[in-house]
């Protein structure tokens, strides 16, 4: 059985760092693109960032610049750097590995800025 499990959230005052660590377990994981997404009180699930296995890379504007999305192929794992963290970054963060075949996702992990 598949799981793809987040780690790392937690409580960060504004302008701090967090890194998030999503570890799945699916069988050729390189092949998988790789996406964060997160879900705010109130708002829909959205994008915020994007790894294909061909290492092309998406951010929507209200992250570029501030977070970095990177796999571990070799520990099926892969990570969101978030730097120069907002009170509107926080949401539940959910990782998700999509494949042609296959879509999983995790359970979220909270991430809350504030001071």
């Amino acid at each position: 059985q598949v799981q793809v499990v987040e780690s790392g959230g937690g409580l960060v005052q504004p302008g701090g760092s967090l890194r998030l660590s999503c570890v799945a377990s699916v069988r050729l994981f390189s092949i998988y693109s790789m996406g964060w997404y997160r879900q705010a009180p109130g708002k829909q699930r959205e994008l915020v960032a994007l790894l294909t296995g061909g290492g092309v890379t998406n951010y929507p504007a209200s992250v570029n610049g501030r977070f970095t999305i990177s796999r571990d192929n070799a520990k099926n794992t892969v990570y969101l750097q978030m730097n120069s963290l907002k009170p509107e970054d926080t949401a539940v963060y959910y990782c998700n590995a999509y494949s042609r075949s296959s879509n999983y996702w995790g359970q979220g992990t909270q991430v809350t800025v504030s001071s």
